[in-house]
């Protein structure tokens, strides 16, 4: 006697040739659980069948064409699930179908050069954008500021990158010898890339309605670093990358659309955060602004150091960045408690 368990409930029992014609008629599965009522022996109901010599086989309800007449033709193409309106209510879809056809048509459009490389990033960015949306988003967030986050981010990194950059004086160290380098890429580099990417969060902040949340300020953050990556993504894709041999430039290209911008987002992420501490507690606003501009840029600085001397290094920088991220969210509350006193 076997004893059938389906969504936890218990059936039975049921003598096993019982058991068998239910799995000729469709009513059972050979992969249904199953135990002996008197041993409580636990496995499928195929292997308890096969030890009583027992193989059923499931009758066919029909002629395929009988079946096919059955199953329906609203379930072989379902037209009112189809419906525009339908289908705008389902976002797991839409993201989907963002994600899997948008790449298919901006192959049909008629880009080139740098356009090309733009384009392209912009879907990787979008892709990113979405998982961050997924992840971090808050009920202060909304698609339209998001928008204009990434854009506005864009601008501004155009107009610092088009010569404003070369005011710090610290770049001349990035040539230097290491680790003498590790000065220019923490406070020339680091510096300026993390200034650019938060400019448009202090904007958000000044400009809002309500005080933002650090959370909040964190995926602001990471989009802003996002729309940084794909800047810079696009400038070493079509100057620096194009240099090197094939297999090579094929690597860093797909580093510069996925990793790479990443790691901008985590880091500007992390200003977003004590960005937002600083509009909530604005008596510690020196403090917690200092710290919003020094430790992504110096995490920046040390991972941009590294990467050409010991990469193992720069990789522990990456991985440190991102748990200091996990870890500032993680203790929020505790912190936030500790600034209202």
């Amino acid at each position: 006697m076997l004893i059938i368990t389906r969504n936890d409930h218990d059936y039975g029992p049921f003598d096993e040739r019982e058991v068998a014609r239910y799995v000729e008629e469709g009513r059972l599965l050979l992969h249904d659980k199953a135990r002996d009522a008197d041993t409580g022996r636990e496995g499928i109901v195929r292997d308890f069948l096969m030890a009583k010599g027992l193989r059923p086989h499931v009758r066919n309800n029909g002629t395929l064409g009988q079946q096919l007449d059955y199953v329906g033709r609203e379930f072989i193409f379902p037209r009112e699930s189809m419906r525009r309106t339908n289908l705008f209510e389902d976002k797991r879809m839409l993201i989907l179908a963002v994600v899997g056809l948008s790449l298919s048509f901006i192959m049909m459009m008629p880009v080139g050069g740098y356009l090309a490389f733009y384009v392209v990033s912009l879907y990787f960015a979008t892709i990113w954008g979405m998982f961050f949306y997924y992840m971090f988003r808050t009920r202060q967030v909304n698609l339209k500021t998001t928008v204009s986050t990434f854009f506005l981010t864009q601008l501004g990194v155009f107009i610092i990158f088009s010569g404003l950059n070369q005011l710090n004086f610290f770049y001349v160290f990035t040539h230097a010898p290491f680790p003498l380098s590790i000065v220019g890429y923490i406070l020339g580099v680091g510096l300026t890339e993390e200034f650019a990417k938060q400019v448009p969060l202090y904007i958000l902040q000044n400009r809002s309605r309500e005080p933002m949340l650090p959370q909040t300020m964190v995926y602001y953050g990471l989009m802003a670093g996002i729309a940084f990556g794909v800047f810079e993504g696009v400038q070493y894709q079509t100057q620096v990358n194009i240099q090197a041999d094939y297999t090579t430039a094929f690597v860093l290209n797909i580093a510069r659309l996925t990793s790479l911008p990443f790691l901008h987002a985590v880091w500007a992420g992390i200003g977003g955060y004590f960005i937002g501490m600083a509009g909530l507690y604005p008596r510690y606003r020196k403090a917690l602004c200092t710290l919003a501009a020094v430790i992504p840029a110096t995490l920046h600085g040390l991972y941009d150091s590294f990467a050409g001397v010991m990469y193992l290094v720069a990789l522990a920088v990456a991985v440190v960045s991102v748990l200091l991220l996990m870890g500032y969210l993680e203790r929020s509350g505790a912190i936030r408690q500790r600034l209202r006193n």
